[in-house]
């Protein structure tokens, strides 16, 4: 381990010592200011002033509105360059690098456009940045994105985005995958703080409150030089409380039902900011009870009720920002298990004394689950900082988390969880960022996390463990005319240590320390060709150590029935990437092209045991008898490749007409035969989706900005799965159409409320996605069908009410 940190460790002494002869030179400089701030005015190509216009520097979480003659002021800054966003209903973002040094001022011209042509984003990156200087493919969805779609949890929300799936077990827990790969290959952030949430398990979900989002961005590829192990296929970013402007104050009430499943939720949010002075608070519930299709009718315990809340508190001046956010997930999922009756093909449920009966329609409607079921809490304290010293910026993010998930499988004992997993997690993340010096900019970070699970119940998959993380790197980018570079290098360490633990007279875990640590590194390059065309390329090494469910897993794994065997002698897994992408921004058109090939070492998977008549190893659990499955844990050398390819027509004039596709595909095989396939487990099929979509009445008195679309989803055959040891089975192609349509009413030029209409699988077609783990349930003895089908027809109805109110 010393070997990787002395380096690191070496950069930050001179770093610090460039700092400190830096900031003796600016605080002197500094000085001479009475004032730092921006001001300006923000107005069209015409020249008129445009009110209710957002500024908004996302580095120092500081913005402002534009008053009503257009005019803006924002001063909560300290000397330097600094990347700002200006937006306006119905314009194209304007983002432009300002030096701001005293009192500065800036104008802003906006265009209107038929398509929004520039982001901006802070995922793999130091600071903010240019979505087209992102050598890496980023997507991005704000609120208005995630308002107008209809769905169960937040994964299934971002899941239409090309080469991002799901994971399912049900309507409530849904996993990410990024290109092909997905359980601990993928890091969650929320507010700046990694999701740390059991994620190893099948039927553990994402615990983030869906209708508290913000802003979400996907960032496809390694991304392990600035979050470390586990961001080896990508990073999902998700904000929720988030500062709103200076002056104003922010109320929204939202409200949704879905009929496939009499889905209700209720979301309401306040926030504020006067004088730096921020608060946020959120609280919504959510509930659903058996979803049904044309094949399983109502899928028996599907149903699921969240209860969550959440609240932020902070001030920020010329000296940076500190905000703390504190944020509480709690929900009751019930788990399917497809039991059914052999004579009637209809769903069982269990009853007292361990007997079972046909689920009923009492039962099906019913919000509160059934045995099994699990309750998830998720408490997260999150304390995000930045600091102004000099021209540089220290940013400083702690986080606790306390992930309790019960799982209940005996309804002679409701009350007696089976399994409790209690996850303690602390997480930090120090970066220092230095001023621009001449067309380069660099950082140095370090980020680290203790972790401590406690088994507090009669079951247990895993061991009690402990596990301690540290991480340094730097991160550079340079960026002159059309051309930008970033890159860097990072080294970590991993220590895990699992505890020896009992059954009975028995040792169930034996203890062991591993020790994990390598070196990451990416290098990219995104280059302006054209006003048009933007080409990128980037090269990344990124890591992923072994989770404890794969070093030490010893048990039935409730909700898969499942028995799991670890192995403690597994290796990290090791992965070179390299991303090409072209993108042509035009007034008719809008292409991108994303192509990667995945090179990962010590690929790690799970796969069916076979007994010595070569057939399936069955063993009985202990507590129930009930026959189970034993898969145990391989590794072998992987490679990946695919890409994703996206082409809106948006023909000038008609600027409100859209006709987008996107098709996305990813293969992935064994460099050698395991189980007589090459075949790589969990790789989704082929995608491709259509969307025909209009905007109408953007300046309209009453029904403003209505919007139609019409969708058709395709997913492909996936004809090749991953066979060895009967693991897995080819799945069916199918069509969905989707529609929506919504606008927003409103009085004296205010949005009084927006309502929302959509339909998912308007045919009503009964399908099973490869990666739905339901698909490998029980037969239906009636049909001879395998296993459970998705969700079937689904009205959605939304209304979303906004309230803002400005200071003086």
């Amino acid at each position: 381990m010393a070997r990787y940190l002395l380096p690191v460790f070496v950069m930050i002494v001179i770093c610090g010592d460039t700092l400190h002869s830096q900031t003796t030179n600016t605080i002197e400089n500094t000085r001479r200011f009475q004032r730092v701030s921006l001001t300006g005015k923000v107005i069209n190509e015409a020249g008129d002033s445009l009110p209710g216009a957002s500024i908004l520097i996302h580095d120092v979480k500081a913005g402002t509105i534009a008053n009503s003659q257009g005019m803006f002021s924002v001063s909560i800054l300290s000397p330097g360059k600094y990347l700002v966003e200006v937006s306006h209903l119905g314009y194209a973002l304007d983002i432009e690098t300002v030096v701001i040094n005293g009192a500065t001022q800036k104008n802003f011209v906006l265009k209107r456009t038929a398509v929004e042509q520039e982001e901006v984003t802070v995922t793999g990156v130091s600071s903010a940045t240019r979505l087209r200087q992102s050598p890496q493919p980023v997507s991005i969805l704000k609120r208005e994105d995630l308002v107008n779609i209809s769905s169960t949890n937040i994964i299934n929300a971002i899941s239409h985005i090309a080469g991002v799936n799901a994971v399912t077990t049900g309507p409530a827990i849904s996993k990410p995958f990024i290109r092909g790969l997905g359980y601990n290959r993928v890091v969650t952030i929320n507010d700046g703080v990694r999701q740390e949430g059991q994620q190893w398990g099948d039927e553990h979900g994402i615990e983030i409150d869906d209708y508290s989002v913000q802003r979400i961005e996907v960032l496809k590829g390694p991304a392990s030089l600035i979050y470390g192990s586990d961001a080896l296929a990508g990073v999902i970013n998700i904000q929720t409380l988030t500062p709103v402007p200076e002056g104003t104050v922010r109320a929204n009430v939202l409200s949704e039902y879905q009929t496939n499943n009499k889905l209700k939720g209720f979301y309401g949010n306040a926030a504020g900011t006067k004088n730096g002075f921020s608060w946020n608070a959120y609280g919504s519930y959510k509930g659903a009870v058996d979803y049904t299709n044309k094949y399983d009718g109502r899928v028996f315990n599907s149903k699921f009720y969240n209860k969550n809340i959440g609240a932020m508190v902070g001030y920020g001046g010329n000296w940076g920002h500190s905000y703390l956010m504190v944020s509480n997930f709690n929900q009751h999922t019930g788990i399917v298990e497809g039991s059914r009756d052999s004579a009637t093909g209809k769903f069982l449920k269990l009853n007292l004394g361990g007997t079972e009966s046909i689920a009923t329609t009492q039962d099906f409607k019913k919000v509160k689950p059934s045995v099994p079921f699990q309750y998830i809490r998720h408490f997260k304290a999150t304390s995000d900082n930045s600091f102004h010293v000099g021209r540089n910026r220290l940013d400083f993010t702690a986080g606790f988390q306390r992930n309790q998930r019960q799982e209940f499988g005996d309804p002679d004992k409701e009350e007696i969880p089976d399994a409790y997993f209690d996850l303690k997690t602390a997480t930090y993340a120090v970066r220092l960022n230095l001023p621009y010096i001449a067309n380069w900019k660099t950082s140095f970070g370090l980020t680290g996390m203790y972790q401590n699970n406690t088994n507090k119940a009669e079951e247990a998959i895993i061991p009690d463990y402990s596990l301690f993380d540290i991480g340094g790197y730097v991160f550079t980018q340079y960026s002159k005319n059309k051309l930008n570079l970033s890159g860097g290098l990072r080294v970590d360490n991993r220590h895990v240590q699992g505890k020896r633990m009992m059954e009975g007279t028995d040792v169930k875990f034996s203890a062991f320390t591993r020790n994990f640590s390598n070196v990451s590194g990416s290098a990219g390059l995104s280059y302006e060709a054209t006003h048009s065309l933007t080409l990128k390329l980037n090269l990344a090494r990124g890591f992923r150590a072994p989770n404890l469910a794969e070093l030490a897993s010893n048990g039935a794994h409730e909700g898969t029935n499942r028995y799991e065997i670890g192995n403690n002698t597994l290796k990290s897994e090791v992965s070179v990437q390299l991303d090409g992408g072209a993108e042509i921004t035009t007034e008719h058109v809008s292409v991108s092209a994303n192509a990667f090939y995945n090179s990962i070492n010590n690929f790690l998977f799970y796969e069916r045991v076979l007994n010595r008549s070569g057939r399936d190893s069955i063993i009985a659990d202990a507590n129930t008898g009930e026959q189970l499955e034993v898969f145990n844990f391989n590794q072998h050398d992987v490679h990946l490749y695919g890409g994703e390819f996206n082409v809106d027509i948006h023909p000038h004039p008609l600027d409100w007409l859209h006709f987008e596709n996107t098709f996305s595909y990813t293969r992935a095989r064994f460099t050698q035969p395991i189980g007589g396939t090459r075949n790589v487990p969990f790789i989704p099929a082929a995608r491709y989706i259509s969307q025909l979509r209009g905007k109408f009445l953007t300046k309209a008195n009453t029904l403003r900005n209505l919007f139609v679309s019409l969708e058709g989803d395709y997913t492909f055959k996936q004809n090749r799965p991953f066979t060895g040891f009967n693991t897995e089975t080819a799945t069916e192609d199918y069509l969905l159409v989707n529609a929506a349509i919504g606008a927003d009413i409103v009085s004296n030029n205010k949005t009084l409320f927006s309502i929302n209409f959509s339909v998912n699988n308007l045919g009503d077609v009964a399908y099973q996605n490869h990666l739905s783990r339901l698909k490998y349930y029980d037969v239906n003895n009636v049909t001879g069908r395998q296993g459970v089908f998705n969700m079937g027809r689904n009205f959605g109805f939304k209304v979303n009410v906004p309230l803002e109110f400005k200071g003086h």
